[in-house]
Parts: C-alpha cells; structure tokens; sequence
C-alpha cells in the first residue's frame, strides 16, 4: 500500500489565528505586566493593567480578525455569485474557461474537455470555484471561527504572565514574568512551527527575537517615566 501522507495546509486557517493570537497574547501582556513593574508602581496596579491588557487584547484580537476575514469571505461569496451568473448565461463558455485552465496545467485540448464536462456535471460551481477561483472548503474564510480561536488564544496566552505576576512580588516579578514568558515564547514558536511542518529552531528563535525585544524596550520606558514622575 501507498504511505499516506499527512499535509499541513488543512491546518493554516486555525493555526494561524490561534499562533498569532497567543504570541501577541503572551509578548503583549509580559510587556505590559513588566513595563507598569519597571515604574515601580503597585502590585495592584501591576495585576490590574495585566488584567486589563488581557481583555482589552483579547477583545481586539477578535473584533480584528472577525472584520479581516470577513473582507474575505465577502470577496470570495461576491467571486462565487458572478461565477454563478456566468454558469446560469453561458455554461459552453465557462466549460470552455475550465478546459483552458487544464491545458494550461498540462493536459492536452480533448482530455481538457472531457475533465471539465465531468467535473462540471457533478458541481459545476464547486469545479470552478476551486480550479478558476482557488476556493475551496479548506481553505475558505471562515470569521467566526478565526475570531473565537484569536480572542481564546490570546486569554491563553496574556493569562501566562498575569498568573505569573499575581505570584510573584517586588523585582523579583520582573525577573519572573520574563522568565517564564520567554520560556513559553520558546515552547509556542517551536510547537508552531512543528504543527506547520517547518523548522521548531527557527520558529523558536524568531519568536524569541521579537518578544525579547519588545519586553526589553517596554521594560525600559517604564522605568525611564518611573524615574522623572
């Protein structure tokens, strides 16, 4: 028997929306959480700015992907009418369309024309849609789902360092939420990049890099205004 084979592409619609929604979950509310710390303000007022990142983030992580991915699905339901309407006109002219789609990808004329007069006898649209237009059910947009999986990613994600923080008192809070903030950043990016079917260092690192950066330089506004406030 063949070796089945497993592909990742099914995976890109949630995947991203759920990596992207943690990753900013994570760095967002670690640099906040750090940020407010490195003020030398309160504990209170550090667990209340984290608590507040975290919804707020979590809110706009939703709202945001939901209107992103809505524009695409509106885009694709518009390409699919006009498809539609061209298949209720003229359907010898969209066949015609579909074979010179194939002849393209290699197939000669007469096979050409015998795919698409198959292909469109059971979905004429469906056909179209996946061949003509790149549409196709795994791919489809999909805002609802996109905007759920981004807002619970990102509670996921902002609940690490605010957990974190409602532990861990004085500096030592800094140290800690960094810490172990990082250390998921690490975890995430490398678990990403596995389920993607790509390199766990590189997807590591890169999330490193930019976390790390933007705790650092969260972390020294807040102690530059600290100072002369």
């Amino acid at each position: 028997m063949p070796e089945e084979k497993y592909h990742h592409t099914h995976r890109t619609g949630w995947l991203r929306a759920a990596v992207l929604g943690a990753n900013d979950g994570l760095v967002s509310t670690a640099s906040l959480i750090v940020g407010v710390a490195s003020a030398h303000t309160t504990h209170d007022n550090v667990l209340l700015a984290g608590a507040a990142g975290l919804v707020a983030g979590a809110m706009a992580m939703a709202a945001g992907e939901y209107v992103s991915v809505s524009s695409q699905a509106d885009t694709e339901n518009a390409d699919l009418v006009l498809e539609q309407r061209g298949l209720e006109s003229n359907i010898e002219a969209e066949r015609a369309e579909l074979a010179a789609i194939y002849v393209k990808r290699g197939l000669d004329a007469e096979l050409a024309k015998k795919v698409a007069l198959q292909l469109m006898a059971k979905d004429a649209l469906g056909a179209h849609a996946r061949d003509e237009l790149g549409i196709s059910d795994i791919l489809r947009a999909r805002p609802l789902q996109a905007a759920v999986a981004s807002a619970a990613s990102f509670a996921v994600g902002a609940g690490v360092p605010l957990l974190t923080a409602a532990v861990a008192t004085g500096m030592s809070l800094i140290l800690f939420v960094a810490a172990i903030s990082i250390g998921f950043l690490a975890i995430l990016g490398a678990l990403a990049a596995r389920v993607g079917g790509a390199s766990m260092s590189k997807g590591a690192v890169r999330v490193l890099f930019w976390g790390t950066l933007a705790m650092g330089l969260t972390a020294a506004v807040g102690a530059l205004f600290g100072a002369t406030l």
